[in-house]
């Protein structure tokens, strides 16, 4: 790996979307630190296909909504690589009310920011259903996952100014659908049940996130994956531009 390459961590990043997003930012030349609660199987897979494309990529265990695996999990990204670069926060925190699991995203950001140098990127991922919630009705039985996520939104643009001190910006990646719930042991495959319409690993979903993590320009809000204003992929597909913006050498 190349000592400079860029870091990008991603919660919930085993199966499904976040999978998915693992495997777009690696063609993009970052190291990528798929992050899981307890699939350790699932996570070795995704880096493992990751390393066969010729990325690099390696597997971390941390229960996200706990303070100790969290602050286990950034001490190793700072000592094994020194700085973060993409934090994709994809894995819903907990849909339980209790304060402490209510408040892990924000915990899990405020302990990632000093390894976040200026040009860094926090992406954040959402359905449509959680990012209109409550003003719109949510489908049967994801209306726990909803809330939960729309929690998680408002709390990160309660810390805008924040990350415009330290030159971190942040986006919001809004798309059908959202497939990982809380670290709470739930298969991706329950969740997915209840959107039989909508595949939860779609690609255009997935390189509209990575896009975000590199855009010279970010939007603060970004929708994806057949939203009516979903961002337009590049004439050579989103996945060439952004290795190619790679290459370039792209700053933010």
């Amino acid at each position: 790996m190349p000592a400079q390459s860029p870091i990008a961590l991603v919660t919930g990043a085993s199966c499904g979307l976040g999978a998915e997003v693992a495997r777009h930012l690696a063609r993009t030349g970052a190291h990528v630190i798929v992050n899981h609660r307890n699939r350790r199987g699932e996570a070795d897979t995704v880096v493992g296909a990751i390393r066969r494309s010729g990325g690099h990529a390696s597997a971390v265990s941390a229960d996200i909504v706990d303070d100790d695996a969290v602050t286990a999990m950034i001490d190793d990204v700072a000592h094994r690589f020194g700085h973060l670069d993409t934090l994709v926060l994809n894995a819903v925190t907990s849909t339980d009310a209790k304060p402490a699991k209510r408040d892990a995203q924000r915990r899990l950001v405020e302990a990632a920011l000093p390894l976040m140098a200026p040009g860094a990127r926090i992406v954040f991922i959402t359905s449509n259903q959680a990012h209109f919630y409550p003003d719109k009705g949510v489908l049967k039985g994801y209306e726990p996952i909803a809330a939960s996520k729309r929690a998680d939104e408002t709390t990160l643009y309660a810390m805008r100014a924040e990350f415009g001190r330290r030159g971190i910006h942040c986006t919001v990646v809004s798309g059908d659908f959202v497939d990982t719930l809380a670290d709470d042991g739930t298969d991706c495959a329950q969740v997915v049940n209840l959107f039989p319409q909508h595949d939860p690993a779609v690609p255009e979903f997935a390189a509209a996130v990575a896009r975000a993590s590199v855009e010279p320009h970010p939007l603060s809000i970004v929708y994806a994956a057949g939203h009516q204003a979903a961002v337009p992929a590049a004439a050579d597909g989103p996945v060439e531009a952004l290795a190619a913006w790679h290459a370039a050498g792209g700053s933010a």
